[in-house]
């Protein structure tokens, strides 16, 4: 699906464009909410009103990664290539765990 280039090169450029810090702050609290509604969405036509939980939180991460980028003054890179929608929650995984994000 990322086709033949490694891992670390797409976070690198992914992290190229989340600099600023606070940027790195919204997409730190934004991707884990987007990520978290998706398994809420997931369950919801087992439980009554959950795809509205879902949906809200779903909503409020994605303004949180959108106002890091006007911040940031970039575009989200998942507008040049819909395949950065997966590499955000490795980044964060990444960041929030300690390893080391692959040097620009």
């Amino acid at each position: 699906m990322l086709g033949s280039r490694p891992m670390g090169e797409w976070i690198q450029a992914y992290a190229r464009s989340h600099q600023h810090p606070v940027n790195q702050a919204c997409h730190t609290v934004g991707i884990p909410l987007v990520t978290l509604s998706i398994l809420v969405l997931l369950g919801a036509p087992f439980v009554p009103g959950l795809w509205k939980l879902g949906l809200d939180v779903f909503v409020i991460g994605w303004i949180f990664q959108f106002l890091g980028h006007a911040v940031e003054g970039k575009p989200p890179e998942f507008l040049k290539d819909w395949r950065f929608l997966f590499v955000g929650l490795r980044w964060w995984a990444a960041k929030v765990s300690g390893r080391s994000i692959p040097p620009l």
